[in-house]
């Protein structure tokens, strides 16, 4: 039970420490600036494509009612209505304006999937015709589904069996947890489909369940500071819903941005759980299963890595190959694998370890032992460093530094 609330604590750490180095808060508040130039044009995309279908008539309001009674603390309701002024407005442009609104829907998206590929450190986006109609199927179909949802939902919940005198026991709390179910679904859909890369559906499930829960948590809190620290309004008068609205759209982002982190991490090898291997070695266990694979006239991959039974998390693989395709040690193949691109015969480890950003750490802070053929010898070498190390500085101080006469 020790070693299992061990791993879950350092495993939070981690998640921590992970948040910090991809700049989590600053990507937040990056995002947040980008929301707020981008939450007109997507309300009026989605009503435009809800009003071309006679069926979902008046479904855009209610959809925005909704998610602003639901999903947005107190203050929302005045910014509820600044925006139906705006959208209101915005639908009497031209189809050239529409475009520009769409554009900017659409540079929105891009800057989502821009922070969600950092995460989950994705060298290659999304380019040209896939990444067009990833964003074309959002802006489009998305509110058509969101749409028939509403409809259906809306439907079951008229009929008598839910909200009739004769409703099973049990309905209308489930309709209480709409919400919840919503926020949950949408958190899944975002990380699951958002990087330009394969996300498990159970951990995606497992963070939307945790930012949804974390969202809801938010939005109570956040409601309460409104309702019992009312100085805001002495500051800022009339204006103050709109700083509280952005301060709220940055929390969201956060939730948001360390669900995904979440889910990253629940993708990744439990690292966590072992000691970590210094990377200058990693770098030569890489080297080894290169040369190894030019042998047989194949490429590596990082499943090759996972399959040899190097569990590395995908962050450090990626920074290793960075470090040995900048010294043109390695190359990528055309299959998307990496061979050497170099003869190992003319590049000695004296060399390496001297270009390497990661140094040998000294020989207490190395694995006692290692399942790869070159480490004894490798051993055995830094044993005889050390020692003749300690033999040329093992004079005193006081004969290295003499004092005047």
């Amino acid at each position: 039970m020790r070693g299992r609330l061990k791993d879950w604590v350092r495993f939070w750490f981690s998640l921590y420490q992970r948040f910090v180095e991809n700049r989590g808060a600053g990507n937040a508040a990056a995002l947040t600036y980008t929301t707020l130039f981008a939450v007109v044009p997507m309300m009026t995309v989605t009503f435009a494509m809800l009003s071309a279908i006679p069926a979902f008539q008046g479904v855009g309001e209610n959809i925005q009612a909704f998610i602003f009674n639901n999903f947005v603390p107190s203050t929302g309701e005045t910014v509820q209505e600044y925006l139906r002024v705006f959208t209101t407005q915005a639908r009497q442009l031209t189809w050239f304006g529409v475009g520009l609104l769409a554009v900017t829907a659409f540079l929105m998206l891009v800057t989502i999937e821009k922070t969600f590929n950092v995460i989950w450190r994705v060298r290659q986006p999304r380019r040209g015709m896939s990444s067009f109609l990833l964003y074309w199927a959002i802006l489009s179909l998305g509110p058509l589904l969101l749409g028939a949802g509403f409809a259906v939902s809306t439907y079951i919940a008229s009929l008598s069996l839910i909200s009739g005198p004769d409703a099973v026991v049990g309905a209308k709390t489930l309709l209480a947890f709409t919400p919840l179910l919503s926020s949950i679904a949408a958190f899944t859909l975002l990380y699951a489909a958002v990087p330009n890369t394969r996300v498990p559906l159970r951990h995606a499930l497992l963070g939307g369940l945790f930012s949804a829960v974390l969202f809801e948590v938010a939005k109570a809190l956040f409601g309460l500071y409104v309702r019992l620290f009312p100085g805001y309004h002495l500051i800022y008068g009339a204006f103050a819903t709109v700083p509280l609205f952005l301060v709220w759209i940055y929390l969201s982002w956060l939730i948001v941005l360390l669900g995904a982190e979440l889910v990253y991490g629940l993708s990744q090898p439990r690292h966590w759980r072992r000691e970590p291997i210094p990377k200058g070695l990693i770098v030569l266990v890489v080297l080894r299963l290169l040369l190894k694979r030019q042998q047989k006239g194949e490429a590596l991959h990082y499943g090759d890595m996972q399959r040899a039974g190097w569990r590395l998390p995908e962050d450090e693989w990626a920074q290793v190959m960075d470090f040995l395709e900048r010294e043109h040690l390695a190359c990528k193949a055309s299959g998307g694998g990496w061979v050497l691109c170099r003869d190992l015969h003319s590049f000695s480890l004296h060399q390496l370890l001297e270009c390497s950003p990661w140094p040998l750490p000294s020989l207490p802070q190395l694995p006692a032992q290692l399942d790869e053929p070159w480490y004894p010898a490798l051993r055995e070498g830094l044993e005889r460093l050390q020692a003749e190390r300690e033999v040329q500085f093992g004079a005193s101080l006081a004969e290295w530094l003499p004092g005047k006469s």
